[in-house]
């Protein structure tokens, strides 16, 4: 593996850049138009402009992807996350033209990726799953029919995508009716697929996610849990690692499970297994992600172990170098996203030029981010700007660098997330590791004032 195209953009592919360099890999960046002087596009070897600024017109054009990796003459292809990372047909289309698609294949994919499928698959090997519908529901009166077997509350999912998009929560058959509409609009809008499945919802739970390396010689691993519980919208803003809540018994048992549900997908790659974890330590399995994940360097800094560099060696056909009881866990690290939006104004995005920006730095302190002083955040994108991590040998050591690492952080000309972040890592209940998914929701019916 010579030469590796970066199907991405931002602090992601600028992530696999530097693996790739260190790996002696040449990489080729493709960029829209919109991320010209985008520091992932000035630090790799070569780049080829894809399109417009809007996502359907380039990051998402499997076709120009293919024709810049084909014009560079490249061996690979890393998708990083998001955008084409999860997309079956372009995993299948790389494997046409001969070139290596860094990450499972689109069988697996295809099979994880719905989420009624992935669904039955972990549950033939003996992982945990919550109660709900045989596969996808066509009608209300279906949804009703088993939202009364399994009883109330319940969540309508969409069995395609993520981000929270597509999944709504029902209280009553009146509400339910509602939301089951709702949601099959909006995962058809967003995913090009309406389907749906019921499940019981679990209120206040834990999500806890396991990350999962598989390689070529059917070798499968665990790397520990990360707790995603504070979350906004069903979207992440602060993950750590190893959670607060999982016991060393919890941790065999969960991690076990993700193990076979990996084993289960024919996986290759790094994966993330996710659960969700009730208040008495029971797991349920709510899905699998089929690429590497934003919050991966909380791993990294717990274990030891480059991710993304294990990702590009078992694309390449290397066994894993360690086996499950090598995997050491010596540190607690928190991630906290940084992302240009306005806290203080229901998070209203707040893309444009960064005036003055200063990262902070010092032991136990990481920063993942492509921003710089004098960059134009576009409009185009996600509003992730960069990730904060911070690592020490005791998880309070971790929030009080966090917490110091946030003072530090100067990012003038734009709003951005830090104060929200340094209020969260403030709170009482997050100090004591006791947040739920339900935690922001409370935090923010009495926000303090932002900075």
């Amino acid at each position: 593996m010579q030469k590796v195209l970066i199907a991405n953009r931002g602090e992601i592919a600028l992530r696999i850049v530097r693996a790739c360099r260190e790996l002696g890999i040449k990489t080729l960046a493709v960029y829209s138009e919109a991320d010209l002087e985008s520091l992932h596009v000035q630090l790799a070897d070569e780049a080829i402009c894809i399109g417009p600024p809007q996502s359907a017109n380039s990051y998402l054009k499997a076709d120009r992807i293919i024709s810049a990796a084909e014009i560079a003459d490249v061996d690979a292809i890393h998708p990083g996350y998001g955008f084409l990372a999860e997309n079956a047909d372009f995993a299948e289309q790389c494997a046409g033209c001969n070139i290596k698609f860094i990450g499972p294949s689109a069988e697996s994919i295809r099979m994880m990726g719905d989420k009624a499928i992935a669904k039955e698959t972990v549950k033939k090997v003996g992982v945990p799953v919550c109660g709900g519908s045989d596969g996808t529901v066509e009608t209300e009166d279906e949804a009703v029919q088993i939202a009364n077997e399994i009883g109330y509350p319940v969540m309508i999912k969409a069995v395609a995508g993520g981000g929270g998009k597509g999944l709504r929560i029902a209280r009553n058959d009146i509400s339910l009716c509602k939301e089951f509409i709702l949601a099959r609009s909006e995962a058809e809008k967003a995913f090009g697929n309406g389907e749906v499945l019921i499940e019981k919802y679990i209120e206040n739970p834990r999500h806890i996610e396991f990350q999962v390396l598989a390689d070529q010689h059917r070798n499968v691993i665990h790397l520990g849990e990360r707790d995603c519980s504070i979350q906004r919208r069903h979207q992440k803003l602060i993950e750590e690692a190893p959670s607060p809540f999982v016991n060393d018994d919890l941790r065999k048992r969960m991690g076990e499970a993700a193990v076979a549900a990996t084993t289960a997908a024919n996986y290759e790659g790094a994966g993330t297994i996710e659960f969700l974890v009730d208040q008495k330590s029971n797991f349920y399995f709510l899905e699998m992600n089929t690429r590497i994940q934003v919050e991966h360097p909380v791993t990294e800094e717990v274990t030891g172990i480059d991710l993304i560099k294990q990702q590009i060696q078992i694309a390449r056909g290397e066994p894993l170098a360690f086996k499950q009881e090598e995997v050491q866990y010596n540190y607690h690290a928190i991630e906290c996203r940084i992302n240009a939006e306005d806290p203080a104004n229901n998070f209203t995005p707040s893309p444009g030029c960064i005036d003055l920006y200063y990262a902070p730095g010092g032991h136990g302190v990481r920063v993942d981010s492509h921003a710089y002083g004098g960059y134009i955040i576009p409009p185009y994108y996600d509003s992730m700007i960069g990730k904060l991590i911070t690592y020490g040998r005791s998880r309070e050591v971790a929030i009080e660098r966090m917490y110091r690492a946030l003072s530090e952080y100067l990012i003038r000309g734009i709003h951005t997330t830090i104060p929200l972040q340094k209020a969260i890592i403030s709170d009482a209940r997050f100090q004591a590791g006791e947040a739920t998914t339900a935690f922001m929701e409370e935090f923010m019916e009495h926000p303090p004032k932002f900075d």
